[in-house]
């Protein structure tokens, strides 16, 4: 991949698979099918695991020439009311299980509860 490119942020080939396997087809809404070029769904993921990564905050991408903060938030944001993530976990528990990563023998629950 060419410079900034997704994979020069930490979403190997083999990462992105297993991500996009969890991303919905993006389904344009345009009546007519025109409308704003959607954002590529695998910089979009590397913007997102950068934020990640780093802790920093969304605007803060706009220096990396990853993606835009903005877009990448609504990424974010989609996928999120999508699922995406969500289904990510599971994949990645039922991995760790098959692989004997997960040890049930001992779990432990904490919370709080206030006014």
């Amino acid at each position: 991949m060419g410079k900034n490119s997704a994979n020069d942020f930490g979403v190997s080939d083999e990462l992105w698979a297993k991500v996009k396997a969890h991303v919905p087809e993006r389904v344009n809404p345009h009546p007519c099918g025109g409308g704003r070029k959607p954002a590529d769904a695998r910089r979009a993921f590397a913007a997102i695991y950068f934020v990640w990564r780093t802790g920093s905050q969304w605007k803060a991408l706009d220096a990396t020439g990853i993606m835009a903060g903005s877009t990448a938030h609504g990424v974010f944001q989609r996928w999120v009311k999508a699922g995406v993530f969500e289904r990510m976990w599971h994949a990645a528990l039922a991995r760790a299980g098959e692989l004997g990563k997960l040890d049930w023998t001992f779990v432990s629950i904490d919370g709080c509860m206030t006014k």
